[in-house]
């Protein structure tokens, strides 16, 4: 049960923080590209990246704490669905070169991210 519990709080703090990021990237730069989803995907990438390398290469913790914030708040964080969802309505809207890019973006932006967190966490 306790499981059950640590992934519903890490995943509710992290769908409120997509909720605040995808408000903030709108209002900051409109709501013609989906740039909360592009930052919350980074971010996750590069916190997932760091994180686990982190505890799997430098620190011993509980397994606990793993479930508390990949799959709880990083699960809760990142967003393929609406990534996905985004991207095919680009493409409803005829919009292919928008679409490529947002595709384009989360997937290297990701991967970066994702070695970023690996690379700091191994310097630390």
């Amino acid at each position: 049960m306790l499981k059950i519990v640590l992934v519903a709080i890490g995943g509710s703090v992290g769908a409120i923080t997509r909720y605040l990021v995808s408000n903030w990237a709108a209002e900051r730069f409109g709501a013609g590209f989906p740039y909360g989803t592009l930052i919350v995907n980074v971010i996750g990438c590069f916190i997932i990246g760091a994180f686990m390398t982190v505890t799997t290469e430098r620190l011993i913790v509980s397994p606990y704490w793993r479930l508390l914030v990949t799959v709880g708040f990083v699960g809760g964080l990142t967003t393929f669905s609406s990534f996905s969802y985004e991207t095919f309505r680009l493409l409803e809207d005829a919009d292919l070169m928008v679409s490529v890019y947002n595709i384009g973006l989360n997937l290297i932006l990701g991967f970066l991210a994702t070695w970023l967190g690996i690379s700091a966490a191994r310097l630390v």
